[in-house]
């Protein structure tokens, strides 16, 4: 007789009768890149600074862990951290919404400041945090970054400002939307006295963040393929009744336009932003 031989199981593969997941090496932790849709080992994509290296999409990272990146190491000094927001207007649920988002993100608001040095040159820095109620701008924002440009101005500081916001916030009504005003005053007092303003514009950056202080960099880079614009391209679409063209918004579409002077790769971030400052410095540029 002949033996009955069965092809063997792939070590990852489903058992269907028992409905067991694929088992990953040593606990290995997964997730799927919104770029390609491609699974990724989330050791390696952190080892990667969180860009796929199959298709380059930069994923979302928290304000202290992009601050480590492109900061030398422990040099950043943080400012502003202990203010908080608070329900100033009674919105509903919004204390619940403030909670949950400072669990969730481990901030107290969306917005970290402070100072740091690049390449040696100190500078004043504020990189928001989607994780805090998708990096909407309310009064503690604008107030937090209002008050970095001030200690900027003081002290002859370039700032370096990473933008990721949905918009202002809605739980703060007016108060919200004052604050595009309020900072890009702060703004333009920094920059007539001859500081360095340059922005670096993540995925998303929309709303009132986007009509304010994000797009008034004396230089705009932009991560690639962001999403940088006012309203979202869903609602362009149907307020005006027409198809977009593609890519609309992004990074790239907006270089082509003016909007954006560089598009540049989070590893390379480091070293450009250096060379601007050292630019700066070297031109007589306050430092």
């Amino acid at each position: 007789m002949f033996k009955r031989f069965k092809k063997p199981k792939n070590k990852h593969e489903i058992e269907p009768s028992l409905g067991k997941k694929p088992k990953l090496p040593d606990g290995e932790l997964c997730v799927t890149c919104s770029g390609c849709n491609k699974s990724l080992f989330l050791s390696e994509l952190s080892e990667n600074l969180f860009v796929c290296a199959k298709c380059g999409f930069h994923h979302k990272i928290p304000a202290r862990e992009r601050i480590k990146i492109f900061t030398d190491e422990k040099s950043f000094e943080e400012l502003f951290g202990d203010i908080t927001s608070h329900n100033i207007i009674d919105f509903p649920d919004y204390d619940n919404k403030l909670k949950k988002a400072g669990e969730t993100s481990g901030e107290n608001e969306a917005v970290v400041c402070g100072t740091g040095k690049i390449d040696g040159k100190k500078t004043a820095i504020f990189v928001m945090d989607g994780g805090f109620m998708m990096g909407s701008m309310g009064t503690v924002v604008g107030e937090k970054i209002t008050l970095l440009f001030e200690y900027a101005l003081k002290h002859n500081l370039p700032v370096i400002g990473y933008t990721l916001s949905g918009g202002a916030r809605m739980q703060e009504g007016i108060l919200s939307l004052m604050q595009m005003a309020k900072t890009s005053a702060a703004v333009k007092r920094h920059s007539d006295a001859g500081n360095l303003y340059i922005t670096v514009l993540t995925n998303p950056t929309t709303g009132g963040v986007t009509a304010s202080f994000a797009m008034l960099g004396d230089i705009i880079l932009a991560e690639p393929k962001a999403l940088i614009g006012f309203a979202g391209p869903r609602v362009i679409e149907q307020t005006i009744r027409q198809k977009l063209p593609p890519g609309f918004q992004t990074a790239e579409f907006l270089i082509e336009k003016g909007f954006v002077d560089k598009i540049i790769e989070r590893r390379d971030q480091p070293k450009i932003l250096g060379e601007i400052l050292g630019l700066h410095e070297k031109s007589g540029g306050k430092q």
